[in-house]
């Protein structure tokens, strides 16, 4: 009988090995076929420390209670204060767990100063003892001003982890580099050294650059921002090493460098190893979310904040009753994982704003976010992985010159109206848009349109899907870069986990 057992699961076993094979991706193994080209993007390098290593779970740094400064939980008073004094003790040090014991703590009350909770510094872990109803709270009842009236979208995120200072120009690029060059040559790199990161931007207006950016397609008369200032890439590298005007990167040329478009390298400023854990945000964001109806509608309760951090990462934690979640803007390789959405819904879920390499994953959006996950502002290899959202929203795609994100056994609707953007920025977004195993929940979509005739807030050129799961939803094929398998998952289940897997594999 155990023979009989043990062969039943050999032979299931071999079953679903057989069927993954047969359903393995074609354009997966012209991405491993390195003598083929591929029109996949490589997403290997998302996430913390180009995903090659774990969110690390720090103990051996000092500790800073915020309620050693004052802070109280589940009283009536202000935290605010306290809360800054902790983290300014800990960036004194120079490294430090800022850590919030269970309980609640009020921080943004009615006479408190109208101004966010910064830390400036690397090596800084925002710790709570946990995201759920026994945990830690940090319950912001009122939201801060506007920076601009008149900008709905203005209102500063109240925890702000942030890298300080301007970014120190270097010099020119002087040689070409093919997108998967791991190598930039410049016209200088003095005030560079191994590990620093540099910022790597160009704008051009080429006529070339921009037919390229929508893969050929009509541009729109009203695209001001396209047409005039044209292409704007800007990504972040850590250097490796350096030989003579020659950098080594940590990642590989994500989009062709050709001197002749100008490309400026610049020092990044930055923080590195900067965590925030195991913490509730809770806003006071009770009204309908109707959108761009206020500045309290887009953007009042704004909780969280990563700008200029590398190597970082957000984990395990909740944010309810809010009007924006968190975001990542001109980060590079951060991990955001295990994070919950819910509450009242507001306007934006957790999404990398000109940002590269971020790895958004098993994230939840309970609520029902105008825009749920995803992507604005020139971010370039996003990945958003195992993420779900409800049926009746969609992923975040916000015109203004994003490329190449991948969304990865992801589920949730599909919506023509959720990208979001301003018209003058259209498209939604670039070239290197990935649907891969994605699962759609809401009623089926025949001919759905990537690039309609109307609405003018829906465009996007050539979307790439493969393994696309519906209840009977169709494409306007000529509107796609790729349709491969629809109706079927297929192998394999994660196209980032597999890049992820085959570099591994090549660099032991």
């Amino acid at each position: 009988m155990r023979n009989l057992f043990l062969t039943s699961i050999f032979l299931l076993a071999l079953i679903i090995q057989l069927f993954a094979q047969e359903n393995t991706s074609e354009l997966f193994r012209a991405f491993k076929d390195q003598s083929k080209h591929s029109i996949l993007p490589d997403f290997s390098y998302a996430g913390y420390h180009c995903g090659e290593k774990e969110i690390p779970t720090i103990t051996n740094v000092k500790i800073f209670d915020v309620t050693a400064f004052g802070a109280v939980p589940n009283d009536t008073l202000s935290d605010k204060v306290a809360i800054q004094k902790a983290i300014d003790a800990a960036n004194e040090n120079g490294s430090g767990i800022v850590f919030f014991p269970k309980g609640r703590f009020l921080v943004n009350e009615k006479n408190d100063k109208p101004n966010c909770i910064v830390s400036g510094s690397s090596n800084i872990i925002l710790r709570g003892s946990g995201s759920g109803a026994n945990g830690t709270q940090l319950f912001m009842r009122n939201t801060l001003q506007p920076e601009d009236p008149t900008k709905m979208w203005t209102v500063p995120y109240l925890f702000q982890m942030k890298g300080l200072g301007a970014d120190k120009k270097i010099g020119n690029v002087s040689a070409s580099s093919a997108i998967g060059s791991l190598s930039l040559t410049l016209t200088a790199t003095d005030g560079l050294k191994e590990k620093d990161w540099l910022a790597l931007k160009m704008e051009s207006n080429a006529p070339e650059l921009i037919s390229e950016a929508v893969a050929g397609r009509l541009i729109d008369s009203t695209w001001t921002f396209l047409r005039t200032k044209g292409v704007i890439i800007q990504v972040f590298y850590q250097v490796v090493s350096i030989t003579g005007n020659t950098i080594h990167l940590n990642a590989p040329i994500s989009y062709p460098v050709d001197p002749k478009y100008n490309w400026e390298v610049y020092k990044f400023t930055h923080n590195e190893e900067v965590g925030v854990e195991d913490l509730a945000f809770v806003g006071n964001w009770k009204s309908a979310f109707v959108h761009h109806r206020s500045w309290q509608d887009d953007s009042g309760y704004s909780m969280l904040q990563f700008s200029g951090c590398t190597n970082s990462w957000l984990r395990n934690c909740r944010f309810t009753d809010c009007n924006a979640g968190a975001v990542t803007k001109r980060c590079a390789n951060m991990t955001i994982t295990d994070c919950v959405v819910d509450g009242n819904p507001g306007h934006n879920a957790i999404s990398a704003h000109g940002s590269t390499n971020i790895l958004l994953s098993r994230l939840t959006d309970n609520a029902g976010m105008w825009h749920s996950f995803g992507v604005a502002e020139p971010s370039m290899n996003t990945v958003i992985r195992k993420c779900k959202y409800p049926n009746n929203t969609c992923f975040e795609s916000h015109s203004s010159q994003s490329r190449n994100t991948l969304l990865d056994e992801v589920e949730g609707g599909l919506l023509n109206n959720r990208g979001g953007g301003a018209n003058f920025n259209m498209p939604n977004h670039l070239t290197g848009l990935v649907l891969w195993n994605y699962s759609q929940t809401n009623e089926a979509l025949p001919e759905f349109e990537f690039w309609p005739v109307k609405p003018w807030y829906w465009r996007i050129p050539n979307p790439i899907i493969v393994g696309y799961i519906s209840k009977g939803t169709t494409f306007k094929n000529d509107q796609l870069g790729a349709l491969e398998s629809p109706g079927r998952f297929v192998a394999p289940a994660s196209l980032y986990q597999a890049q992820l897997q085959l570099r591994m594999q090549k660099k032991n």
